[in-house]
């Protein structure tokens, strides 16, 4: 049988914050994917992929 879910347990689901806030700011930190193309040895150019979480302090340093 299913779990009965009453309207307390989904109202306090709903107000959970899920969103990463950044503890120098306060503000959310919005996860990227950032893509750097870089040339081999051979002359072909290779993909590199990388995670990065950015909020409003940090922004100016991973946007360059």
């Amino acid at each position: 049988m299913a779990k009965t879910q009453d309207f307390a347990k989904k109202a306090e689901k709903a107000t959970k914050d899920s969103v990463a806030k950044c503890p120098k700011c306060g503000q959310p930190k919005v996860s990227m994917m950032f893509v750097n193309s870089v040339k081999t040895d051979g002359g072909s150019y290779r993909f590199n992929r990388s995670m990065a979480s950015v909020c409003k302090c940090n922004e100016k340093e991973i946007y360059g």
